[in-house]
């Protein structure tokens, strides 16, 4: 829609020209011939921008400012006069004009000043849905999204948590299946005890059994003083076991009895160890199918998978992608110091091209990356640290299989044609080790034609 204007100045020549002049530029113009009216329309219509000279007759424009800010103090508005003085100017801006233009002024410059004006009005308004959406969407912990997908894995964490029900949380790697899990423990009555998280697969074999349960003084060679294992570690709270299917099965028999019974005993121990412990789970892998395989013990399968959360891929809630990359760009720009404080919507543009492999970890590296490298205050699409995901990208485009059937269901064309274009370009340029010349003529196009492309689909060249 295009921004709507109200002009105020009590001189008929001057409103037509304001009038002419703007709505050339495509604005919607409104008139007010003095104070009281533009007064009265403030009041009954929401305005873009509000062009008001200051001397009118009746009322004055400091009246219609005043007017106007008391209705919605975000209003934009921009004093004109011929009559002004320097108090009366900067009395203006102190009321909140967002600038003032003197009698007689330049019509390109004046043009200027409304699309600035209105290009700040729509940068913080961006800014204030972003904060707003931020602010309405539901926080456990670090968890960020208002997505249907996320609202629904809220709900289930307010259900569960109040349960002892053991819990599985299923997804893809990176995207938040820990901060599922502690959401649940927070939002639970273990709250003020231990969170024990365990990666399952990065414990040595030999070891896994002794970190579990812990072991007794001489149980083996090395073992010169008693150990706590993990378990006993997480009496009265929960114990996370991240990548539950690395375990092996050997590991796994031993650790039925404990996720059954609440009981285990030490190595090198002799009686039986109790704990009140609530035992999460999460995996990135299908563990049905490990189950089939002979990969995953059937009896510990359905005694941690009580209950499922499938945590979905951020390919999967791009509709989060916007307010998780705010979400990161605070965070950063406040850790390094930097006033980097928003992303252009032609760089979310850019994100929401790309599939994010690695998801909600992946994007929070590439605006850690990104800011860090920022030498500006909002980061633009040349500003994203993207090398590594545009090779991924370029992967991804260069295997996939574009089904024209898809248009019965509306495609973006622009898109699929750039990904080609930018895949094909990028294996030219990597089968001539970077020689744009020997580039161009594998591609069958001249050398002129290969640079206007890789300039307009913003490829890294490297050398050559």
């Amino acid at each position: 829609m295009p921004a709507h204007l109200l002009i105020v100045d009590d001189e008929r020549s001057m409103r037509e020209l304001l009038d002419y002049m703007l709505t050339r530029e495509g604005y919607t113009v409104s008139l007010a011939e003095n104070g009281r009216k533009a007064v009265s329309l403030i009041q009954t219509t929401d305005y873009d921008l509000i062009l008001s000279d200051i001397k009118l007759g009746d009322l004055t424009g400091l009246d219609v400012l005043r007017a106007a800010k008391q209705k919605n103090p975000h209003s934009v508005v921009i004093m004109i006069s011929a009559f002004a003085s320097t108090e009366t100017a900067v009395e203006a801006m102190n009321e909140g004009a967002y600038d003032y233009v003197p009698k007689p002024f330049d019509n390109d410059e004046l043009k200027e000043t409304i699309a600035h004006a209105l290009e700040r009005k729509s940068l913080e308004t961006e800014r204030q849905v972003i904060e707003d959406q931020l602010k309405s969407t539901v926080h456990f912990d670090k968890i960020v999204g208002s997505s249907p997908r996320m609202q629904h894995i809220y709900q289930m964490v307010r259900q569960v948590a109040k349960t002892r029900t053991n819990v599985l949380i299923t997804g893809e790697s990176g995207t938040g299946k820990e901060l599922i899990a502690r959401a649940i423990h927070d939002d639970s009555e273990r709250a003020g005890q231990a969170f024990i998280p365990v990666n399952c697969g990065g414990i040595p074999e030999t070891l896994v059994e002794s970190e579990f349960f812990g072991h007794k003084k001489g149980a083996f060679t090395g073992a010169t003083q008693d150990k706590q294992g993990l378990l006993e570690a997480a009496h009265g709270g929960t114990l996370f076991l991240d990548e539950v299917g690395e375990l092996s099965v050997p590991m796994q028999v031993k650790l039925l009895r404990a996720v059954q019974e609440r009981v285990f005993r030490m190595v090198g121990g002799t009686r039986d160890v109790s704990v009140d412990i609530r035992i999460i789970s999460a995996t990135n892998k299908h563990l049905e199918d490990e189950v089939i395989a002979g990969r995953f013990r059937e009896d510990l399968f359905y005694r941690l998978n009580v209950i499922e959360i499938k945590v979905p891929p951020l390919r999967e809630r791009k509709g989060d992608l916007k307010v998780l990359a705010q979400h990161f760009l605070d965070k950063y720009s406040k850790e390094m110091g930097k006033g980097v404080s928003k992303i252009s919507s032609y760089a979310i543009d850019m994100l929401k091209k790309y599939d994010f492999p690695g998801n909600v970890r992946e994007l929070e590296n590439l605006i850690e990356r990104s800011v860090a490298l920022s030498s500006t205050n909002i980061l633009l699409p040349d500003s994203l640290a993207m090398s590594i995901h545009k090779r991924r990208w370029i992967e991804g485009v260069k295997n996939k299989r574009f089904d024209v059937d898809e248009v019965a269901q509306g495609v973006a064309l622009d898109n699929i044609l750039a990904e080609i274009e930018s895949a094909y370009l990028k294996k030219a340029l990597e089968c001539t080790g970077g020689n744009k010349n020997k580039a161009a003529e594998l591609l069958g196009i001249t050398f002129r034609s290969f640079r206007y492309r890789v300039d307009k689909l913003n490829i890294e060249e490297g050398p050559g």
